[in-house]
């Protein structure tokens, strides 16, 4: 299960303390947005693991059940590596400490899907649902398009929406700035359309830092000579991926796929650290 599915449906039941990374300096294990959610029994996700790590869970623990000396909720305590840990990183870490309840669900949500990287994907089927599936592990929230009704599973991880778009295309104007796109589409003139439609928003803005469509050299020299009809540059055309996924993976199924998919975004459009909202914390401290 995904982290953050788990520690959504985790908190349903018992309160937490959600521990994150709010800065770092120098060599550090993770960046900052990271996250762990400490439970009285229980751990979901990692700050990095190590010293560093097992400090902080015991601290959580500590929040968690009152104990003098704690963290207090909201604060921000700072984290020497190497002379107070012994780990080689030798960096700084920040870390926040914040208390979670059943009621904080909804907001803790929105704000740990709006630090992911944005992936747009068009198309419903086998394929699309293994990389979707996969990249529900990986720090990118996925917008899964389709022009058909019922394609989507009833229940998906909390980092993934869907949208029914008809005509599919449409989708492309209404996606956030810095989506990665994946074209899957059940139909060559879907995709066709998804790509032009692509095309022209790099045309006009630019903000599309991936494009990959699914399909063969043979249809990447199709589609290119129908694009280059309709009056799009070499240049233009460099900016589409096809065949997707690194290359040496030759397998066919879906979920040999979309490992080599996933590869490729994580190599070309890698998610970026995004600082948690709400401006500079204040610094409650060393431990």
């Amino acid at each position: 299960m995904p982290a953050l599915d788990d520690a959504l449906a985790r908190l349903a039941g018992e309160g937490g303390v959600l521990v994150q990374v709010t800065g770092t300096q120098g060599s550090a294990p993770r960046e900052a947005g990271t996250w762990m959610a400490v439970w009285r029994g229980a751990l979901t996700g990692t700050i990095g693991g190590g010293q560093l790590e097992y400090q902080a869970v015991a601290a959580a623990r500590a929040l968690l059940a009152g104990e003098a000396g704690s963290p207090a909720h909201g604060a921000v305590v700072r984290y020497p590596l190497g002379p107070t840990l012994g780990q080689c990183c030798g960096g700084v870490v920040f870390l926040r400490y914040r208390r979670i309840a059943a009621a904080d669900a909804p907001a803790l949500r929105a704000e740990l899907t709006a630090a992911l990287a944005p992936v747009a994907l068009f198309g419903g089927g086998h394929v699309g649902g293994a990389i979707v599936r996969l990249l529900s592990g990986l720090p990118y929230a996925v917008r899964w398009i389709d022009s058909r009704d019922g394609v989507f599973p009833p229940a998906l991880p909390a980092q993934v929406e869907t949208e029914h778009s008809e005509p599919v295309q449409d989708a492309v104007a209404t996606l956030p700035t810095g989506a990665r796109v994946l074209v899957m589409s059940f139909s060559h003139a879907e995709d066709l359309d998804i790509v032009v439609a692509c095309l022209q928003r790099l045309r006009a803005r630019g903000d599309l830092p991936f494009v990959g469509l699914i399909g063969s050299k043979t249809k990447w020299a199709t589609f290119r000579r129908r694009l280059e009809a309709r009056g799009f540059t070499a240049d233009e055309l460099a900016r589409i991926t096809c065949p997707i996924g690194v290359p040496g993976i030759t397998g066919k199924e879906p979920e040999v796929i979309a490992v080599a998919v996933a590869a490729q975004l994580l190599q070309v459009a890698p998610p970026l650290a995004v600082p948690p909202a709400g401006g500079p914390v204040q610094v409650a401290g060393a431990r």
